[in-house]
């Protein structure tokens, strides 16, 4: 057990993530483990489908012959650890794999499997087929792999700060009913589980964050009593701020009293964020209550076909034509389809990159010289988005004068379209098992509190009038903002650049003005959560995004744009108010 500070390095925030990550955070002094998040919630069915093709697939293959051929002779000579999400649908092919590198490195590595969260059996069935359906287990399992004398921990489905909390509980031994602990500890883990999300990446004032090409990734120093300070490398770009780590902090999360995790019930509202030094930031203030008696399934499914095509057109009244260019694709193709009796597309999307239209009625209104048409659709018939793929290049002749080509060489690509859905089971209907060195073992899990949770509250504070020599302002000039996703929903953290200015923005910034603001998106309830702790509310917007993740055809359909639409929207302010 650690009585000191246990340092963390967030090295993956996403498949797909910079290769500089790891040996930059491997180099740092004290470094005692490595984390990794590798899953975003669609990873599982592509996953599902390689391991389909090849049984010994179905892992992030990055973790084994990017990261760990990088960094796994340096870990072994420091002692550092290194925990992974990176089994996805096959851990124990991930993890034969790193004993096969290993063994090529000359370097002696323990690793332990974390498995038992498929729960494809389980899983009701929707349209064709449902492809994967993972439970979200939590952090006990990586805690007693790790416990075991684990180098290396290798896990299927887990809640991306379960990776970091799991080495917490190991390091200090937490009870798993002490839940302010893990409260603070998954609140660590939730900031740096993005990578460079925590060190100035997605910064609503970007051009304050420098040195983009060496951006340093986040370094936790951790303490017993839950409390922990964000740091990155010495030498290395970004910026540890408050207001980049509350945008974070509010990133992907619904209701902040109630961010429900496997092992604890987080409450955020709470947090409180200080700058200690130089790219140094404490954060304490989580609290933590009995988690839930079940698991959050993600599942997914196929649904038909997919396909996006692309025009650039370049010259006068370019938006003009590339719109007309679209509607004329959609036209065709919808005659070609009825000569040959196949049904209508189940969905289209035609938008004009450039022309800001995912701005709807907010859009400035200005002519381009040079705009994109995407055009996307959807069909349960592949055959009918063969047809569409081959009349997209027509347009270069047919057409518009300025039109160059597509965006991409040949006809675009018809796939598969896979949509993702969640549902719950009791925790006792997937077991966690460890796997290591020839034994496995049945992870006892803490059955959970039925109850219902109370809800979050709206901000409880005197909102004033607008005074009648007020300016109108943007919202960016108030305040910091960052968006999110899950699933068909998106959430926009708001944070007050001075405290001074939340009331102001309370009493404009509501739920119903949001819902009118952003209705040309978001079809369903917008909700607003208080989060007093660092001055900021945080919106849940229902039905926002097209469906979400692949089943989306929007241009956005994981809302990293929602917050930058919102922080166009018009305030009144105090002229005087600084």
């Amino acid at each position: 057990m650690s009585e000191g500070v246990v340092r963390i390095g967030g090295a993956s925030g996403f498949w797909g993530d910079s290769s500089v990550a790891a040996p930059q955070l491997a180099a740092v002094p004290g470094m005692r483990y490595l984390v990794f998040d590798y899953l975003a919630e669609l990873t599982m069915s592509i996953l599902a489908a390689a391991r389909a093709k090849n049984p010994e697939l179905g892992y992030a293959t990055d973790f084994v012959e990017v990261t760990a051929r990088q960094v796994l002779k340096t870990c072994s000579e420091r002692g550092i650890r290194l925990i992974a999400n990176a089994g996805g649908m096959n851990p124990a092919g991930c993890a034969r794999a790193l004993e096969k590198l290993a063994a090529e490195l000359g370097v002696q590595a323990r690793i332990a499997v974390v498995d038992g969260d498929d729960v494809l059996a389980q899983a009701p069935q929707r349209a064709e087929r449902v492809v994967s359906a993972n439970a979200y287990f939590g952090a006990l399992p990586i805690a007693r792999a790790l416990a075991l004398g684990a180098d290396i921990v290798v896990t299927g489905r887990v809640v991306d700060s379960a990776v970091t909390l799991g080495a917490l509980l190991h390091e200090f031994g937490w009870r798993s009913d002490d839940h302010d602990r893990l409260a603070a500890g998954s609140l660590a883990g939730h900031l740096i589980e993005c990578g460079c999300q925590a060190t100035g990446g997605l910064f609503t004032d970007w051009r304050d964050v420098p040195d983009w090409a060496n951006m340093g990734y986040p370094v936790l120093e951790c303490a017993a009593d839950g409390s922990f300070t964000v740091t990155k490398p010495e030498g290395t770009g970004g910026r540890v701020c408050v207001p980049a780590l509350a945008e974070q902090m509010l990133y992907e999360i619904g209701d902040p009293a109630n961010y429900v995790l496997p092992d604890v019930v987080c409450d955020f509202t709470q947090v409180r964020m200080q700058e200690v030094g130089p790219q140094r930031v404490q954060v304490t203030g989580a609290r933590g209550k009995p988690p839930t008696d079940r698991y959050k399934v993600s599942a997914t499914y196929a649904d038909g076909y997919r396909c996006v095509g692309t025009l650039v057109i370049s010259g006068f009244e370019a938006q003009a034509k590339a719109r007309r260019s679209g509607e004329a694709i959609l036209e065709r193709t919808r005659g070609i389809f009825r000569r040959a009796g196949l049904a209508d597309y189940t969905a289209t999307d035609l938008s004009v990159l450039g022309a800001e239209s995912a701005y709807g009625p907010h859009a400035s209104p200005h002519d381009l010289h040079e705009a994109v048409m995407r055009l996307a659709v959807s069909h349960r018939q592949k055959q009918a988005l063969e047809i569409f793929a081959r009349e997209i290049a027509p347009a270069g002749t047919s057409w518009s004068p300025g039109t160059t080509g597509a965006l991409n060489a040949g006809r675009p690509s018809v796939t598969p379209q896979i949509k993702q859905f969640s549902f719950y089971i009791e925790k006792n209907r997937a077991k966690a098992r460890v796997s290591f060195e020839g034994k496995t073992e049945e992870i006892p899990i803490p059955a959970g509190s039925p109850s219902p949770l109370v809800p979050g509250k709206d901000l409880e504070i005197p909102c004033p009038a607008v005074p009648s020599d007020a300016v109108t302002v943007p919202l960016v000039r108030l305040a910091y903002a960052r968006s999110g996703d899950k699933g068909d929903s998106s959430n926009v953290g708001i944070i007050a650049r001075r405290p001074e200015y939340l009331p102001w923005i309370a009493g404009q910034v509501t739920a119903e003005s949001v819902a009118q603001y952003l209705a040309h998106l978001v079809k369903g309830r917008v909700t607003r959560f208080a989060v007093p702790g660092v001055g900021a509310l945080n919106f849940v917007l229902e039905e926002a995004l097209g469906g979400g993740g692949m089943a989306s055809l929007r241009t956005d359909p994981l809302g990293k744009g929602m917050a930058q639409i919102l922080l166009s929207m018009p305030l009144k302010m105090p002229h005087n108010l600084p």
